[in-house]
Parts: C-alpha cells; sequence; structure tokens
C-alpha cells in the first residue's frame, strides 16, 4: 500500500507541474506582444521578440508588423541608429515569417551590409533569415556564400548541401549526405537529437516514394521522441517543450502520409488532423508549407473515403503562397472529386490548368535545376577539395613527427641525407600539386562562365519575347482603332497603345544592353517621346524638349513606373498643355538618382492646370494612374500650381 501511495503522490505531482507550465506558457503566448509595448526599450523589445515561445497565438504576424513600423518610425525621428538597427531585424524576421521573402531579403541585405556593427544574436538572426529566405527563392548559389560566413562566423561547423539537393528534388542524394554528415554528431543517448535524424531520412525516403522504409524509420523516431518526453530525470525547458511538439506533429504527419501512400487513410486522418492544428500554430514560417501539404494530404484521405464534404472544405482552404507543386495537387484532387460527384465540366477545367502548370514548369525547370546544379557542385567540390588538404596537412604533421623520433637514433650522415630526400619530395609533391589544383580551378571557372553565359542569352531571349508580346498587344489595339467609330473608344486605345509601347520599350532596351539589370535612362527617355509623338501627328512636333538623365540608370521595378509616367505626363501635354500653338512650347524633364536616393521633376509652360485641379486629380484616369504609380514608387506626387504652365515633381528611393 505504501508503494502505491507514494506512486500516486508522484503523479498528482506531475500533474500538478504540467498545469502549471502550461499556465505560464499560455499567460506569456497571451501577453507576449503587450509585454513587447510595455519595455522602455529597444534592446528590452528585441529580446521579448526573440525570446518569446509562440509570439503568433493571440497576435498575428500582421499586428506584430505594424508595432514594430511604429517603434522603427519613432527610432528614425529621434535618429537612433542602434535601435533603428534592431527593429529592422525583428520587421525583416516578420516579412520572413509572413513568406514575404523578396521584401525580407531587402532588408536583411541592407543590415547584411553593416554587420560589422551589429551585435552577435543580430548577426546570427540576419544571416539565418538570409539563408531561408534564398532557399525559399532558389537562390541557392547566394544561400552557399550565406553558409560559408557562418562557418567563418562559428555559427555553424560546415557548409551543408543535403536540404538544397532535396529542394532540387534529390532525394536520395540528399539523405546519403545527411546520414554521411549527422549520423556521426549524434551521441548515442541524445534521444532527442536521434529523434530528429530518424525523422528526416524517415521523410526523405518519404519523398523518394519509398513508403515502407520510410515509415519504419518514422516509428523509430516517434519513439527516441517519446522515450525523450518521458525522461524525468533531465529538467525541460518552455522552448524544448515547444519545440519537441512542433516535431512531434511534423513527425506524425509523415507517419500519416505513409499510411496515405499505402491505402491506410482511416489510420492517416486523425494523424493528419493533430498535426496541423499543433503546426499551424508555429511562429516558424518553415512548418507553412508541412500545413498546406498535410490539408492536401487530408482531402485526399477523405476524397478515397469518399467524404465528400470533408475533402471539398479542405480543398476550399486559401492559402498564403503556395508552391506551384502544391497548386498542381490541389487542381488535381479538385478534379478527382468533380470526377466522383459526376461533376465533369468543373474536372475538365482542373486537368487543363494542371496541363497549362505543368507545361510552363517544364520549360522553367530543366533550365533552373541545371544552373544550381552547376553552383552547388562546384562549391561542393571545394568544400571536399580543401576537407582532403586539411586532412592530408594532419597525416603529414603526424608523419614528421614520427620520423623526427626515429631520426634522432641514427648517424648524422644518414639524418642529412634523409632530411635531403624529404625536402626534395616534398617539392615535387608540392608541385605536382599546384598544378592539379590550377587545373581544377581552370575547370570550375570554366563551368561556371559557361552558365553565366546561358544565364545572360536567356534572360536575353526572355526579353525580346515579352517585347515582341507587347508589341503584337499594340498591334490588336492598332487593329480595333480601325474597327472602331468612336472617338471616345479611339482615344482610350490610343492611350492604351501608348502605355504598352512604354513597357515594350523597357524589355528592348534591357535585351540590346550588355548589363541586363538597369537601363540607361537618357536613351530609354528620348525614344519613349519619339513613340508617343508617333501617335499624337497632330501635335508636340515643334516643342522644345529638354531630357537632363544623362548618366541615370534604374532597374526595370523603377524603369517601367516612369516609363508609364513619362507617357502619360507627354502625352497630356500634347494634347492639352497647347490648345492654339505649340511653337514657343518647353518640356523639361530633369531625372537624377545619388545612391539610395532619387528625383524626379516634369515642367512645361503650356496653359497650366484648371481651377479645378483637385476634382480633376481624382477623376482624370491618367493622373490617378500616375498617382498610383508613384506610390508605386513608395513616393508621392507633388504639383506646383505657382509657376506658369505645370510642375510635377517627387523624390523616391
Amino acid at each position: 500500500m505504501e508503494r502505491y501511495a507514494r506512486l500516486f503522490l508522484v503523479l498528482l505531482c506531475t500533474i500538478f507541474v504540467q498545469v502549471a507550465v502550461a499556465q505560464v506558457l499560455d499567460g506569456d503566448e497571451q501577453n507576449s506582444l503587450d509585454d513587447f509595448q510595455s519595455m522602455q526599450g529597444a534592446p528590452e523589445r528585441f529580446e521579448v521578440f526573440f525570446g518569446s515561445v509562440n509570439r503568433y497565438n493571440t497576435n498575428s504576424a500582421y499586428d506584430w508588423l505594424d508595432t514594430v513600423k511604429v517603434y522603427l518610425s519613432n527610432a528614425e525621428k529621434t535618429k537612433d541608429t542602434f535601435a533603428v538597427r534592431l527593429y529592422k531585424v525583428m520587421q525583416a524576421q516578420l516579412y520572413n515569417d509572413l513568406g514575404e521573402f523578396d521584401k525580407s531579403t531587402a532588408l536583411a541585405k541592407e543590415l547584411h551590409s553593416e554587420l560589422d556593427s551589429l551585435d552577435s544574436d543580430s548577426r546570427k538572426i540576419v544571416l539565418n533569415v538570409l539563408d531561408n529566405n534564398y532557399a525559399n527563392l532558389q537562390l541557392f548559389d547566394k544561400q552557399i556564400e550565406i553558409r560559408k560566413q557562418k562557418r567563418e562566423m562559428g555559427i555553424t561547423e560546415n557548409v551543408a548541401f543535403y536540404d538544397i539537393y532535396s529542394n532540387l528534388g534529390l532525394y536520395r542524394k540528399a539523405r546519403n549526405q545527411y546520414i554521411m554528415e549527422v549520423k556521426p554528431t549524434i551521441a548515442d543517448n541524445d534521444s532527442y537529437g536521434l529523434a530528429k535524424y530518424h525523422g528526416k531520412v524517415g521523410n526523405y525516403l518519404r519523398l523518394d516514394n519509398s513508403a515502407p522504409t520510410a515509415l519504419s524509420e518514422l516509428k523509430k523516431a516517434k519513439a527516441y521522441l517519446d522515450v525523450y518526453l518521458n525522461d524525468i530525470s533531465k529538467p525541460k525547458s518552455e522552448q524544448q517543450l515547444f519545440e519537441s511538439d512542433l516535431l512531434k506533429a511534423e513527425i506524425e504527419g509523415n507517419i500519416a502520409k505513409c499510411h496515405v501512400m499505402l491505402g491506410e487513410y482511416e489510420e492517416a486522418i486523425p494523424l493528419l488532423e493533430n498535426s496541423i492544428e499543433v503546426l499551424d500554430n508555429s511562429p516558424k514560417n518553415i512548418h507553412q508549407n508541412e500545413v498546406v501539404e498535410n490539408t492536401l494530404y487530408l482531402a485526399d484521405a477523405n476524397l478515397q473515403l469518399e467524404n465528400f464534404r470533408a475533402a471539398k472544405q479542405k480543398l476550399d482552404i486559401e492559402f498564403d503562397n503556395i508552391t506551384v507543386l502544391h497548386s498542381i495537387k490541389r487542381n488535381s484532387l479538385l478534379a478527382e472529386f468533380y470526377d466522383k460527384v459526376e461533376n465533369y465540366r468543373n474536372a475538365a477545367t482542373y486537368y487543363k490548368r494542371n496541363e497549362r502548370i505543368k507545361d510552363s514548369l517544364a520549360q522553367k525547370q530543366s533550365a533552373l535545376i541545371k544552373q544550381q546544379l552547376v553552383t552547388i557542385v562546384a562549391n561542393e567540390d571545394l568544400e571536399n577539395s580543401q576537407r582532403l588538404i586539411d586532412e592530408q596537412k594532419r597525416i603529414n604533421e603526424l608523419a614528421r613527427s614520427e620520423m623526427k623520433a626515429k631520426d634522432e637514433r641514427i648517424n648524422l650522415v644518414f639524418i642529412s641525407l634523409i632530411f635531403t630526400l624529404l625536402g626534395f619530395a616534398g617539392l615535387v609533391y608540392a608541385y605536382l600539386k599546384s598544378i592539379k589544383n590550377q587545373r581544377l580551378i581552370a575547370e570550375q571557372k570554366h563551368i561556371i562562365e559557361n552558365a553565366l553565359i546561358e544565364k545572360d542569352s536567356l534572360l536575353k531571349e526572355i526579353h525580346h519575347r515579352v517585347k515582341n508580346n507587347l508589341q503584337m498587344v499594340s498591334s490588336l489595339l492598332s487593329l480595333q482603332t480601325k474597327n472602331t467609330r468612336s472617338k471616345s473608344a479611339i482615344e482610350a486605345l490610343e492611350e492604351g497603345k501608348s502605355r504598352v509601347k512604354a513597357m515594350a520599350l523597357i524589355h528592348q532596351k534591357l535585351y540590346q544592353n550588355d548589363d541586363l539589370s538597369v537601363i540607361e535612362m537618357q536613351g530609354y527617355i528620348e525614344s519613349l517621346i519619339n513613340s508617343v509623338q508617333s501617335v499624337y501627328k497632330k501635335g508636340g512636333h515643334n516643342i522644345n524638349i529638354t531630357i537632363d538623365a544623362e548618366g541615370t540608370e534604374l532597374d526595370i521595378d523603377r524603369a517601367i513606373p516612369f516609363g508609364l509616367i513619362l507617357n502619360e505626363l507627354v502625352s497630356n501635354s500634347f494634347k492639352y498643355a497647347f490648345p492654339e500653338n505649340d511653337d514657343d512650347g518647353k518640356i523639361y524633364i530633369h531625372l537624377r538618382k545619388n545612391g539610395d536616393q532619387g528625383y524626379f521633376e516634369y515642367t512645361d509652360n503650356g496653359v497650366g492646370l484648371p481651377e479645378d485641379t483637385d476634382h480633376h486629380t481624382h477623376s482624370s484616369m491618367g493622373i490617378r494612374l500616375i498617382n498610383r504609380l508613384v506610390n508605386q514608387l513608395q513616393s508621392k506626387l507633388n504639383i506646383d500650381k505657382n509657376v506658369d504652365g505645370v510642375r510635377f515633381w517627387f523624390n523616391f528611393s
């Protein structure tokens, strides 16, 4: 009886501790944003933000983003550079968590350029964010550079390639590399490490369509995780418990997907539902793809069991940033659903969607994989070469030590002779090794140069085709104009044609340039004005136009809005600024960009704007379009009414 009483007391204590921990966790999750706002300085807020176990449990990432933006704005106003950097680190992490990888990368690259001025925690976060962003953007060469920098800073021990091979669909190669690199680093008594290891190996086997073998590995991973969680001799922090729950949800989700692949649908459904519920509350964006994939497998299992309503509910869920492969799987399941309910028209629609997606993917994927593999293999070979050199150095040092101990017992004459021979052999070895390394470097350089040439050719071809397609759109608009009698419709079609030509001219300039990343704006503006003049044949030919944009270059994201803005402004001047006589007409265009700051100004000496300018600003299609384009450049349009004619200007970055 005494023994049972002790067991009962231990059980009660365990339940009490778990309830207390759960309450502490719930209180922390519910008040994490409030705690963040109650802190007095940026360092304290930084610690709360990255120290919160699950910061999105109560408040969404968008709520956090709005709050951080307010503090960032205040820090910029007070010119507190240290606080500005900390808030930008948080902002980069938030964009990454939201799946807005382009925005996150832009911020992280800005911080990366000031890496020496950041503290060690901020450096680690910035490099990890860039690592994750480049993986999601499939920029694996840049991802490898970041990982090398992490190794140099002591954040990671070596440069891993297995996850990159997995992203490229080479699951068997990824699994072999993962086993070779990770297995030797895990201790036999490290239950949590063994759970992660077998879970990863099992997932690679599942992705390689080896469901039975994968199921065995995944069950082994779950068993190790249960051992870790049930070991009360080792206290666990909140963070460790939270990460264990996430790992368990990942493993159970992968076990369930194996059951679906094996046709065991009823066993899969509860595991998938539990996995989705846990992973959906994770603050890490890396679990979003798993939530989407588990949801699709859950829909598949319900569909096979003819639970049509449950299957359709899962397929109707709208996810942000869904991948192409997930879109294909979702379309396939929707087509199968409509087939089963005998709605063949809808089924055909989703089959056709998949065919279009697969055709587009087939054209792009081979070139992408070829380019990325060249970079990865080159880097991997360099890494392996360095490891062999280091190992050879270690072996040589050991040999020299042994030889020195033996040589002390040999005659001086023999010692001199041996050292002479060793010196000569070392020179020959170094010479041969140098020739081999030079040949290897030359071969790798040749591979990389060929890859870059192929990339430039593909980009030029893409810009050429886009320009041809836009010219076809312009021709269609011209054809429509000839078949239209309404004057207002003809004017609208001509304006649309002019805008299409402005965009087509951007792509023409790009594929004609040696540098495909920027456009020289002086020549572009001159060509654009000639194009506009060809549309307005009765006006604009006597106007004196001055263009001051020499030496200014813009990337395509800025050049297209600028081209459309100029198209609208010049067209408006030709149509309205000189209604009676344009002999004394003047137009001045000024565009400059120094570093991160730019300035644009457009003036003419025409009749100016009417008195009801504010009304026209909101009703005119052209002015509304200009305002939206300026907003796209993250700026605000200014209209000066205090000069003769009209003046438009704005700053941009």
